[in-house]
């Protein structure tokens, strides 16, 4: 039932048998198959055909680049983009959403992440739970992931994780008092899970304006004069 609300897609290519090079991977992969890279092999991943998965990541996306682009703190990627982990058999993984640093960017190819993003984000669906809560939880740890989310629609719960410099281990971050996360790794930024619960979802703008105050109007006021909405003295 759950691969029938989640169909999978190949590329119109042989599927290769057994273990490959993550290059052969790539090159086997095309723009819209969602699978991964483990331990020499391909897992293929159902595409995210429910609509209320799609639209959570598509907001989570917007909100975040925005938000990095608003500060020059660095980009955005939404599946299917790989990222490939540490180590000549570490994984090549495709989280929902990542964010790499801008003194990272330099780990960006056409095809892949080449080392761990700033920022990992998982959204969890039925057939998903076991790997992104345990099998990711640890590869991303090991991989040195500084943070990660696991955001759980279902359940109506998200769970904020930043690497312990120390054991290389994820701690889970707590609320502030007015029900807060800060992400320790783009700067300032600052969400609340109730959001992401509501129905229909906040538009992104609302949330901008949320986050980011007098600095995103500011932003969005700079954009629509240099495209001349607006005369440059507004």
């Amino acid at each position: 039932e759950i691969l029938e609300d989640y169909p999978l897609h190949l590329p119109d290519k042989p599927f290769p048998i057994g273990k490959i090079s993550y290059q052969d991977f790539l090159d086997w992969m095309d723009e819209d198959t969602h699978a991964e890279w483990v331990d020499g092999e391909i897992e293929l991943m159902p595409s995210p055909a429910k609509f209320s998965h799609q639209r959570l990541s598509l907001v989570l996306a917007t909100v975040i680049e925005i938000y990095s682009d608003m500060l020059d703190l660095g980009n955005v990627l939404q599946a299917p983009f790989q990222m490939k982990l540490p180590e000549k058999r570490g994984p090549g993984r495709e989280p929902d959403l990542l964010f790499v640093a801008k003194a990272n960017l330099s780990g960006i190819k056409d095809t892949y992440l080449d080392g761990p993003a700033d920022l990992a984000v998982e959204i969890v669906s039925p057939e998903s739970i076991e790997r992104d809560k345990v099998t990711k939880f640890g590869e991303y740890a090991r991989g040195g992931v500084p943070e990660y989310w696991l955001i759980e629609p279902d359940e109506q719960k998200a769970t904020f994780y930043q690497l312990d410099p120390i054991s290389k281990q994820y701690l889970a971050i707590p609320l502030d008092s007015e029900g807060r996360y800060y992400s320790a790794v783009i700067k300032d930024f600052w969400l609340k899970p109730e959001w992401l619960w509501q129905n229909p979802l906040p538009k992104a703008d609302e949330l901008l304006l949320e986050v980011g105050g007098e600095t995103y109007i500011r932003y969005f006021l700079a954009k629509a004069q240099k495209r001349g909405f607006l005369p440059s003295d507004s």
